[in-house]
């Protein structure tokens, strides 16, 4: 088993249950109040770790009490939380309203993420010699990610880069560092400059990433599952279907699990169905992290043909 360094955010989710998103400027009812553990970055590393991985996680939080709804969580996932960064900082907080279908609309703010610094990485750079792949997310200060992306290619690592949220914009000379780039439609067409209304669409975006030097392009499209594009294929990778809950962290759960199979050794197309089960599992439930499956629980998923 390859070692795993996930880099990111770690945030406070406040959960809102309402039958309909409001529009700007309207009041809507609220059914549901929680407050559960989350953060892009922390989502992929309880995803990873809760699937089988054998996973590090470099981030900060705050030291006040709901930081320990993270600290649990983590714990409950058998990552390695403790090269973790403890700050005077408020950890960062994602105020999340999800709709009866599932759809989500989310506010975050940074609050501790924003000590992710480069110097706190310089500090961890053991944590880099380690792994054997580096997964990152962008709810961290952007200095911080282009600096663990050029300290992994040195280094020789695997490098997944998880384009979320997608970025004004991005050092292109960072391109060919990437064995991976993981972003949804909406990123995809923010990072290319072009439309991505169609599968046509869509393919011709992620080939002028690879043109700047990315090795595969792997867009994940909701329900739709996920589409694999490099220099031989391009191929869409359709998920078991399902009745959708909640759709959040469903991406995080799908690249935490493809970074678990890539560690064991797999292809990246095995890597992909067993990230679309595992997402489809997630969005089945409520919350971001409380809803990652255990890697039993996808094993039994998929050996039974994809149903719940």
């Amino acid at each position: 088993m390859k070692k795993i360094l996930v880099v990111g955010s770690s945030n406070i989710d406040i959960v809102v249950g309402t039958k309909n998103l409001p529009a700007p400027g309207e009041t809507v009812h609220g059914l549901s109040v929680d407050k559960k553990p989350g953060g892009k970055g922390a989502n992929q590393a309880v995803a990873a770790g809760k699937l089988g991985g054998d996973v590090t996680f470099l981030s900060a939080i705050g030291c006040e009490d709901d930081s320990a709804i993270l600290l649990d969580m983590f714990r409950l996932s058998g990552l390695h939380a403790d090269q973790i960064l403890r700050t005077d900082t408020q950890t960062g907080t994602a105020y999340i309203l999800v709709d009866g279908k599932g759809r989500n609309s989310i506010v975050a703010v940074p609050g501790a993420n924003d000590d992710c610094t480069v110097g706190y990485l310089e500090s961890r750079k053991e944590a880099f010699e380690e792994a054997d792949i580096i997964l990152l997310s962008l709810e961290i200060p952007q200095e911080s990610v282009e600096y663990a992306i050029r300290l992994g290619a040195q280094l020789g690592k695997c490098i997944i880069l998880n384009p979320a949220p997608a970025p004004d914009s991005f050092d292109e000379t960072l391109y060919p560092c990437l064995e991976y780039i993981t972003p949804n439609e909406t990123e995809l067409g923010k990072m290319s400059g072009m439309g991505v209304s169609s599968d046509e669409e869509i393919v011709k975006a992620a080939k002028t990433l690879l043109r700047k030097g990315v090795r595969n392009v792997l867009v994940t499209l909701g329900g739709r599952g996920a589409m694999l594009v490099n220099a031989s294929c391009h191929k869409l990778f359709t998920p078991p279907d399902i009745a959708v809950v909640d759709t959040t962290a469903a991406g995080d759960t799908f690249n935490g699990a493809v970074c678990v199979y890539l560690a064991e050794g797999r292809s990246i197309e095995d890597a992909i169905v067993f990230a679309n089960n595992a997402s489809t599992i997630s969005v089945s439930r409520k919350g971001a992290q409380t809803s990652i499956p255990f890697r039993k629980e996808v094993d039994e998923f998929m050996a039974e043909g994809g149903a719940l």
